[in-house]
């Protein structure tokens, strides 16, 4: 029986998990057969990972649970954390240094969703890689 899907969980918390988040989950992404051939999926993957975890902490004051699953055609991040109230659209002042983490991530997955639960909420976004070359043009995705 073939694998379906792969994933990875990982709790950070509020005292150290950004950059902990972001190293994670590059480590993840590696061994994946787009990460090399596509490295802008990855960094924004990783981009997306730092803003998510980020808001865990400082907008829900909350450990960033974080779950990575690839299914062979998303790679799905899922953050959770402790607070049920779903992120606003906001439009910072220029200068803020705070309120673009959730535009950020809606700019850069392919799609995302938010979803209140009882204990919390769950930001969750997809990311699809450019598949890897086979060298006879197979692998190229047209937009």
């Amino acid at each position: 029986m073939a694998v379906k899907a792969m994933g990875w969980a990982h709790s950070f918390p509020v005292s150290a998990g950004v950059r902990a988040g972001r190293a994670w989950t590059r480590r993840r992404l590696e061994p994946l057969p787009w990460a090399a051939s596509d490295p802008d999926t990855v960094d924004s993957i990783v981009l997306a990972v730092s803003e998510l975890v980020t808001n865990a902490h400082l907008h829900a004051h909350s450990d960033a649970h974080l779950v990575l699953t690839w299914d062979g055609d998303c790679l799905h991040v899922s953050v959770h954390d402790d607070d049920p109230t779903l992120p606003r659209h906001r439009e910072p002042e220029p200068g803020e240094v705070s309120g673009r983490g959730v535009s950020i991530v809606r700019k850069l997955a392919d799609d995302v969703q938010m979803k209140c639960q009882r204990h919390g909420k769950t930001v969750m976004a997809c990311f699809r890689p450019e598949p890897p070359e086979t060298g006879d043009g197979a692998g190229a995705r047209t937009v």
